[in-house]
């Protein structure tokens, strides 16, 4: 069996409003399990394709400076 994650969120959250967007986001990262990832990547995937090169540079650093908290919450 084949299936297209991309096209199964897509068809899952295409009409959502921005509340019901937020609140996905907020559940998946909330639930921690691993089985969530992928979606969670398919909407970074989307949010960086519309983003111009300012944007893409801030969530980089954004990404940048929550790798270092980590590592120094992790040891």
């Amino acid at each position: 069996m084949n299936i297209d994650i991309r096209k199964a969120i897509f068809h899952n959250i295409k009409d959502n409003s921005p509340d019901e967007l937020e609140a996905t986001i907020v559940d998946a990262i909330s639930v921690g399990e691993e089985k969530v990832l992928p979606g969670l990547g398919y909407l970074f995937e989307l949010i960086w394709k519309q983003s111009d090169d300012e944007v893409r540079l801030q969530m980089i650093d954004a990404l940048r400076r929550a790798l270092e908290n980590e590592k120094n919450m992790i040891g």
